[in-house]
């Protein structure tokens, strides 16, 4: 594959022939099948980690969003000096009536020094499994070392790998699952049998959301419905909970309630960002947050006692896909399950884009001449 970087400019004398790696959905997750969950959770965590460390070298935006009666449509950019990466995703949670997923989502990586595609990938699984991995970095900081009981209320696409996560990175050994769908939480049961029996942990179906949150340590609330929902109240919190707030991603549609997130230290990804589209969007703009970013490189503090209830409001951040992209073409790559595929035209002269067309059509008439 030719990356082009020794001189962008020369005009070769051949045609340069660039080939796009690309991981599909389905070797996606022979791979992921292949690793292991909790090895690809590890190396999308300690990616995560490293990225989120040099944050001040990413050039970075919020998402650009489009949105209907029904959903919503997101482009996600970031770029640093060597590297542009994207991610198309959109939320529609009336999708499960039509038999699709909720989330469907693709991406790439480019060279930023040519605009060369490298790297072309689903990224409705990795969004997953990248998703539960942040979730699990920041509570690595943010939750009591000794957590070991998390309340998952949704147990809808997401809630596997947010549970998984927890389990084999955090140490959680109790879940209590709550979801206005009992179909949900009973897929949900089936999918994590074989994983409690491995780790030991006990999974229980509680009736409500209050049953869920009875004991928690960490609070993870992942639904789906795009509104404004108040899933978690005050009146429920307990001294030194950790609350993952997943569910709420887009303009008009949270999961808490306002005074949840004043009686918490609340930690976001990327502040202009979640104060658009995350719990953050019910709060006043001198609303105090701090970006997680500034934990991990010391200039702000986490957890500073037991007592201390703690809030990550999580929208999803491009920079996570930027990570995820990368270790999923590492990993795909290491095991050979990545294709190419020829998404950049080769040119023998680079300003005669029309001569493609002389060539197909030569081509045409050749293949004409032979079935005649």
């Amino acid at each position: 594959m030719s990356h082009l970087h020794s001189n962008p400019l020369s005009t070769p004398s051949t045609p340069v022939q660039v080939h796009t790696e690309f991981l599909s959905a389905s070797d996606a997750a022979r791979l992921v099948a292949r690793v292991g969950v909790e090895a690809c959770l590890r190396q999308m965590v300690q990616a995560l980690e490293a990225d989120f460390a040099r944050w001040s070298d990413f050039d970075k935006t919020a998402r650009t969003a489009a949105h209907s009666a029904h959903g919503v449509i997101e482009l996600m950019p970031v770029a640093d000096a060597q590297d542009y990466a994207f991610k198309y995703v959109n939320g529609h949670p009336i999708n499960t009536q039509h038999g699709l997923p909720t989330v469907m989502a693709f991406g790439a990586l480019a060279d930023v020094a040519t605009g060369t595609p490298r790297f072309v990938s689903e990224l409705t699984l990795t969004t997953a499994l990248r998703t539960a991995a942040t979730s699990a970095m920041v509570a690595r900081r943010l939750a009591r070392p000794n957590s070991r009981c998390m309340a998952l209320i949704g147990n809808g696409a997401q809630s596997e790998f947010q549970a998984l996560a927890f389990i084999t990175l955090l140490g959680v050994r109790r879940l209590q699952l709550f979801d206005v769908d009992a179909a949900a939480t009973a897929k949900l049961q089936r999918n994590l049998a074989p994983f409690a029996a491995q780790w030991n942990v006990d999974v229980v179906v509680v009736p409500s959301v209050a049953a869920a949150v009875q004991g928690g340590d960490i609070i993870t609330t992942v639904t789906a419905d795009k509104r404004n929902a108040t899933i978690l109240t005050a009146d429920m919190l307990a001294p030194g909970m950790h609350l993952n707030a997943v569910g709420g991603d887009c303009p008009g549609k949270t999961e808490l309630a306002a005074e949840v997130l004043r009686r918490s230290s609340v930690f976001v990804e990327y502040e202009p960002q979640t104060r658009m589209e995350g719990e953050l969007q019910q709060m006043p703009a001198d609303f105090a947050v701090t970006e997680f970013w500034r934990v991990l490189a010391g200039q702000a503090a986490g957890r500073v006692s037991d007592a201390q209830i703690t809030l990550f409001d999580s929208v999803g951040f491009a920079l996570e896909d930027y990570s995820a992209l990368r270790t999923m073409q590492a990993l795909g790559r290491e095991a050979g399950l990545l294709s190419q595929i020829e998404l950049v035209p080769a040119l023998t002269d680079p300003k005669d884009v029309f001569g493609l067309l002389r060539q197909a059509a030569d081509g045409e008439q050749r293949i004409l001449k032979k079935v005649a």
